[in-house]
Parts: C-alpha cells; structure tokens; sequence
C-alpha cells in the first residue's frame, strides 16, 4: 500500500462513496456539534420534508454565541443583549427536547464554547470526522481528527443522513523545526504561520502542523494552532496524536475506558502520516524565529511581530485596512493605544491561557481608561480557574471576570466595542466591526493582550514574564 498522511488515512475511512469527475464524494461524520446560531433552519428543514434526525446520538448540542456572559438576575432570568439572542437559544432548548439531541444548556455543569466543551467531554477523539455550523470547528483537528466548518445547508443535510458531499482537499505539510522562544506561544505561532502563507495560503487544502515545535505544545496549545487553519483559508488542520494526546484524553467522559480505552490507543497510534508520504506542498517554519506577533490589519494574514515596522500598502484593499485600523507604515504595532482586551474565545480561552494571562497580570493594575475582559471557555474552565484562584487575580488587576460563552469575539451576546476603540483581543478573526461597529482588533496572544492591558498600549509580554521571573 502507497504511504499515506494523516489526513488520507482518516479520510480513506469514512469514505461511503468515492468522488468521480462529477460526483463529490460522499463522507460519514462521526460526531456533529452544533450551537444556537446555525442550527435553527436545518431543524425546520427536517420538520418540513418530515425526515428524523438519523443519529442523535452523534449530536452534541450548546449554547455559547447569543448568550450573556453576565450572571443571572436575581429572578433567575438571563441578560441577554436583546430579544433575538433570547429566542435563539429558546429555540435550540426546543428543538433539542423535540429531536432528542443532548444539550448542555443553562443548567449543565458542562456548558460552555462548542470547541471547548467538545475535547472536554472526550466527544472529540482521534481519527474522526467531525463538523458544525462553524468555522472553528478546525480546533479537533489537534486531536488528529478530521473537522471543519460547514453551512446551514449542510447542516440540515447531516441531520438527514449522517453523511456530507466534499470534494477531497490537497494536502500540505507545515513544518515547525526547532522550539519556539521563551515568552513565545502557539497564538504567536499560527499568527506567524498565516502571515508567513497567507490568508488564503491554505485554501483547498488541510493543514498537517508536524515537526519538533509542535510536539512540544500541549493539546491546549494544539488547539489553538489548529483552530486558526481557517484563517489561512484552509479547509481543516490536523497534529497527529501522540502521547500528550492520549494522557489529555485518557479518563475523560466519553473517552473509552479499560479494554476499550488500549484498543483505541493502539489504533490511534497508526494515524501518524507514514514515512516517505507525499504532500501537496510542504512548507518550513523556524520555530527560534517567531516573536510575539500581532495583526496590524483586517483579516489575520496581516499579521507581524510587534516590534516589526508595519509593511507599506501593496494594494487598495491593504490601504482600506491600514486608514481603518489607524496603522501606520513604517511604524510598528508595538507602542498603539489600547482602549479594550478581550481574553477569550475558542482560540484561547482554556485553562492554561487563563493561567498566561493572570502570570502577567498578577499584582499589577490595567491601567486606566482601558476595560479588560476574561471569559472563560466553558464551566469545566470556571470551575477550574477559581479553584486555583486565577479569579482574584483578574479582579484585583481590574479586568471583569465573566461566565462561559463566545462573547467579544463575535459580540452577538452585548459584549462589543465601541466606534474607534481599538481592541487587543485573543480571539481568531479581526474584520471589520468584528467586536462592534467601527472597532479595530489587534489579534494576539492571552501573555500580549495582559501585558497590552496593564500598558494601555501594545506590550511586548516578556517584559513582565521576565519580571515575574526575577
């Protein structure tokens, strides 16, 4: 048999029917997460040709884009930013109780982001293929799975029959030799790496993150580098699992247990691309070379270490977004005025970005004018997080520690920035009004966005990590 990469292997096992010259091929998906925004229509669409939902029990459901991040009232009712947001989720707590589709609402000690809770509850394994109504769904791929975003439509058509037309993507190998610096992380990292390819550098293909550096993440890391493949325009990323694979997922509630757990463990060490396997392109990272990067732009392949000169505009669509984000050529991020943080989102908002944010964060003050918000990915964090007391440590900094939802990074919830604020922000995307209307994002990671927070600029987080340090 010809050598095979990660992505063929898992791609080659859930083919039901093979792509022709005018077919897509027909894929199973083994697990289907959805959420309260991109679900509703495929619902109704099922309820309107009279079709069941094939596999509810492949369907994971909750409630992370429309909900508040602010407590409870004292009445017991919710927040929420307007009457839309309510009547999303009242929807989907519906539509969940009439199909039978297991959600973890407002009363699961296991709410939280669709791509945080997923990996908690151990739904999110080696070698499967996984889709929602989302475009960050690439996060499982960290797990070795196969997982990407699909529409509304699609949506409706996985409900229906389990299965999904695609036409099967190139492949490309990204290297990341060597180890990454100290104060260097993996939002650096996929930051440098988009910058370095593009933003459609990845388009038609998934992404293979491999090489020492990437061993060397943590599975919360992984999931941040591989949650951003999107950005690159790319239809999925993977990291082939390993031992910090199965040691994160070993125990966990929907992982396999005792003789089942060795089984699955012996399998999945057989998902590694084979040697002398063939990619579509290959590209080299050093790893010793990446700096805290930033973006200066609209989108997230504008992106350069912080202490590097924005680049001139090379074209009308780069000169709209240096005159809206306020960028000047030349001149580098590091040193812009800040007026909001956000430390959040699917991209970074696990335990361990909590923990690198309050690392600099703690006995320090934000500094005045600037609102700083933590929120956590999911209860599991919360819980988490406050057990370790990293709860105090935002408060006593001044930033508002929130519940568990997607809140400023898409701001559907009520949390947003105003007109002209700029905002340093750990999420994933930075278009225009993303965070509000007329808001600029500077895309970073948890250490830079606390660091920006006590500077009231952009700041270079090893400043402080070195104090810490000392």
């Amino acid at each position: 048999m010809m050598a095979r990469t990660l992505f063929e292997k898992v791609w080659d096992a859930h083919v039901v029917a093979a792509e022709t010259a005018d077919t897509p091929a027909i894929l199973y998906v083994d697990l289907h997460l959805v959420h309260e925004v991109t679900s509703p229509q495929a619902f109704d669409e099922l309820r309107a040709r009279g079709l069941p939902l094939r596999r509810p029990d492949l369907v994971l459901a909750t409630l992370d884009h429309s909900t508040p991040t602010l407590p409870a009232h004292a009445d017991g009712s919710r927040p929420y930013a307007n009457a839309e947001a309510q009547a999303q989720v009242a929807q989907l707590e519906s539509n969940c109780r009439e199909f039978g589709v297991e959600l973890h609402g407002w009363d699961s000690a296991d709410r939280g982001i669709v791509h945080v809770i997923g990996p908690e509850l151990g739904a999110t394994r080696p070698g499967m293929t996984i889709v929602c109504g989302d475009s960050h769904t690439s996060t499982h791929g960290a797990f070795g799975a196969l997982a990407f975003g699909i529409g509304t439509t699609e949506v409706g058509h996985v409900m229906a029959t389990q299965c999904l037309l695609q036409r099967k993507p190139k492949t490309m190998a990204i290297h990341v030799d060597g180890a990454l610096p100290p104060g260097v992380g993996a939002k650096d990292l996929i930051l440098h790496i988009i910058g370095t390819i593009g933003v459609d550098g990845g388009t038609g293909y998934v992404l293979e993150y491999r090489g020492a550096a990437i061993e060397a993440l943590s599975m919360d890391e992984r999931m941040t580098v591989c949650n951003m493949s999107i950005e690159a325009g790319a239809r999925a990323g993977m990291i082939a699992p390993d031992e910090t694979t199965f040691a994160w997922l070993k125990g966990r509630p929907r992982a396999p247990q005792g003789a089942d757990w060795d089984a699955a463990v012996a399998q999945w060490r057989t998902l590694r691309s084979d040697d002398g396997a063939r990619y579509d392109r290959e590209v080299r990272i050093d790893a010793a070379a990446v700096k805290p990067t930033v973006t200066y732009g609209t989108h997230p392949g504008m992106a350069i270490a912080m202490d590097t000169p924005v680049p001139a505009a090379a074209n009308a669509q780069e000169r709209r977004a240096l005159d809206y984000m306020r960028s000047e050529a030349g001149k580098p991020m590091q040193g812009t005025p800040v007026d909001v943080v956000f430390v959040g989102s699917c991209t970074n908002s696990r335990l361990s970005d909590l923990r690198e944010a309050a690392r600099v964060l703690h006995g320090r003050r934000v500094a005045d004018g600037v609102r700083m918000l933590v929120v956590p990915g999911s209860e599991a964090v919360r819980r988490d997080a406050e057990a370790e007391g990293l709860h105090h440590v935002f408060a006593a900094a001044g930033a508002e520690w929130r519940v568990p939802g997607c809140s400023m990074c898409i701001a559907m919830n009520g949390d947003l920035a105003q007109p002209g604020q700029l905002v340093v922000s750990t999420s994933n995307r930075n278009f225009e009004g993303r965070q509000g209307k007329g808001a600029r994002t500077v895309l970073a990671s948890p250490a830079t966005a606390a660091a920006s927070a006590i500077a009231g600029r952009i700041a270079d987080p090893r400043e402080y990590l070195v104090e810490v340090a000392a």
